[in-house]
């Protein structure tokens, strides 16, 4: 097995996120996604499925509801490792930290949803406990929202500020085609 960049964290592509109606940025992020998860499945190297479970009784993510299964092209297979977890930060009480250690993996790539949710917060927890971590921007995506100070923020504008937060602090920030261009097809 060729040297991996890292275990892929693949973050809450699950039903439910499909059924927002807000705008987004990233149209291609889950054609990234796919990509990197097909060379990751290819050359065997570790692949994480991070599932929400919302504590929520009425969430779309709530255990038993059909928003809280994965999207039919990203179903993990047997051999990935599924973690669930109830915050945005995949860190925090769902055994990733522990899964990650005992196998000697000290590097991570992490894609998935929302920018500055789920994926900033686990890569700046990754960032702090030492991982060498990467963030793929255009395998990742966000929806538009409104700013703390009420200006209404363009989905690109919330995603692209969830980027230049993570990039060289927490992360090295790169494009599908930057991490692929440097390990080449199994």
């Amino acid at each position: 097995m060729q040297n991996a960049p890292g275990a892929l964290l693949i973050i809450d592509q699950q039903q439910g996120i499909r059924g927002l109606d807000k705008p987004r940025n990233n149209p291609d992020a889950e054609r990234h996604m796919a990509a990197l998860m097909a060379r990751w499945r290819a050359a065997g190297w570790p692949l994480v499925h991070i599932r929400h479970i919302s504590r929520e009784a009425h969430s779309v993510f709530a255990p038993g509801q059909p928003g809280a299964l994965f999207q039919p092209e990203f179903m993990p297979m047997e051999r990935e490792q599924v973690l669930e977890k109830n915050v945005p930060d995949a860190f925090i009480n769902s055994g990733l930290e522990h899964w990650l250690r005992v196998r000697g993996l000290d590097a991570l790539v992490i894609v998935g949803v929302a920018s500055e949710n789920s994926v900033e917060a686990t890569a700046r927890s990754a960032g702090n406990l030492g991982f060498a971590t990467t963030v793929v921007a255009d395998a990742c995506y966000t929806f538009a929202k409104t700013d703390f100070a009420g200006r209404p923020r363009s989905a690109e504008e919330v995603h692209d500020m969830a980027m230049a937060n993570l990039q060289g602090e927490y992360a090295r920030v790169l494009s599908t085609c930057e991490l692929l261009a440097n390990w080449p097809t199994p």
